[in-house]
């Protein structure tokens, strides 16, 4: 009985020092990235390409392009030996990727600047690259076989990484890359996003969006897809909501249930979210659980001429951001081509067409700008809030979805 009373103790003495040392080592990657000059930028995630570009925000010239696939032989060979993952992959390729592999669908920075994480759909991994060398530090399969868009918590500790075929939302240690935690979702989980302050995870499910009965009559044949709140530490499911419910409840019943890129308001009270088909957003009021109104936004007269089967994935529209005061929304008409800023106070807008598709959007660190990734050209449109114009246009590579801010280290870019 001693023997074992020691034996426990050792490890309990371990796992202290575990942690101990862990959250030393936190600390001293916080103290040195306070003391390392940083770089503000934007990263653009070329998918078809599998590249991420380095963008500097002041001149919006491309600093550097950045290989997320440089293990791609090996992970290819992996996958032509294993019938199973060969099946997902052509599937991902063929059903999600318009006949394209995806190398690169989400990516955030480390608080450091000398990594990138990267979310890698036709692999069903996260990689952080290390910039400096190029090479990878870890890899992380997720649950699955396929990984989709990620959030990344405040302290930038953790990912939150949709494992959008096994229904889970994997968790993902940064300095490890370990799966710490999960959780599960609806059919296909697609949005992530932390609150402000890190205590919860926003996520969003998004169902079959690659089957073609998108008739409002066979919406039951779409899978199972939920908005839900989770609780980011014990990551326990605080509130679950059936968006095609609350949606019909204001008399609208035929709308899609599949929450698609969201924004939150600064007080963390209202949501914004797209739904599947839908030419516009949605504002919900967290507080009193309910849809308080729909922003309607043009629809194109190419897309006019679509039927709903035609839509790519279901995405009428599939890009929101929010500016840094909060006053306006920036808005990917995915299917119709344009940009759009929108009032949240009234809801008007001005529409900005862009000649080719529209696939993301989110703002800059400062609040004063809006990256909108435009994948039908291969360019990243910025768009001020405050003249609600078109400042510049940036040619990526091939295929650009998400785009994030980051700051790297400068000595990156000599």
């Amino acid at each position: 009985m001693a023997t074992l009373q020691v034996g426990a103790s050792l490890n309990r003495w371990c796992a202290r020092a575990v942690s101990l040392f862990a959250a030393v080592s936190m600390w001293v990657s916080f103290s040195a990235a306070a003391q390392t000059p940083m770089r503000d930028v934007l990263l653009v995630g070329n998918n078809w390409d599998g590249t991420a570009d380095v963008i500097d925000v002041q001149t919006y010239q491309r600093l550097r392009r950045i290989n997320v696939v440089p293990d791609h032989g090996e992970r290819m060979t992996e996958i032509m030996l294993d019938p199973a993952r060969l099946t997902y992959f052509l599937l991902i390729r063929e059903q999600v990727g318009e006949g394209h592999d995806q190398f690169v669908d989400d990516m955030f920075a480390s608080k450091d600047g000398q990594v990138i994480y990267v979310s890698r759909p036709s692999f069903a991994d996260v990689v952080a690259i290390n910039l400096s060398t190029g090479k990878i530090r870890w890899r992380t399969r997720v649950d699955g076989q396929r990984a989709d868009h990620m959030a990344i918590s405040p302290d930038g500790t953790r990912l939150a990484v949709s494992a959008s075929t096994a229904n889970r939302v994997n968790i993902i240690d940064t300095a490890t890359g370990n799966i710490v935690g999960s959780f599960s979702a609806g059919d296909s989980p697609h949005e992530n996003n932390y609150s402000r302050d890190g205590s919860k995870i926003f996520n969003a499910s998004i169902g079959f969006v690659y089957t073609p009965f998108d008739t409002p009559e066979m919406d039951g044949t779409k899978g199972n897809r939920i908005f839900q709140i989770v609780d980011a530490n014990t990551l326990q499911v605080l509130k679950r909501l059936n968006m095609r419910q609350k949606l019909a409840a204001i008399g609208m019943p035929d709308m899609s249930a599949a929450v698609r890129p969201m924004a939150l308001s600064p007080d963390e009270r209202f949501l914004y979210f797209q739904v599947s088909f839908f030419h516009g957003f949605v504002e919900y009021d967290l507080e009193e659980d309910r849809v308080t109104r729909l922003a309607h936004l043009p629809v194109s007269e190419e897309a006019q001429a679509l039927r709903r089967d035609q839509y790519i994935l279901d995405s009428a529209h599939h890009g929101l951001a929010m500016s840094g005061d909060g006053t306006k929304l920036c808005v990917a008409g995915t299917m119709s081509n344009y940009a759009a800023i929108v009032s949240r106070e009234t809801l008007r807008y001005r529409i900005h067409p862009l000649g080719a598709r529209t696939y993301w959007a989110t703002s800059s660190t400062d609040g004063n700008y809006c990256y909108v990734s435009v994948a039908g050209d291969d360019t990243v449109s910025v768009i001020s809030y405050a003249t609600e114009q078109e400042v510049a246009r940036i040619p990526v590579g091939d295929h650009p979805q998400r785009a994030r801010t980051a700051k790297l280290a400068a000595s990156l870019f000599p």
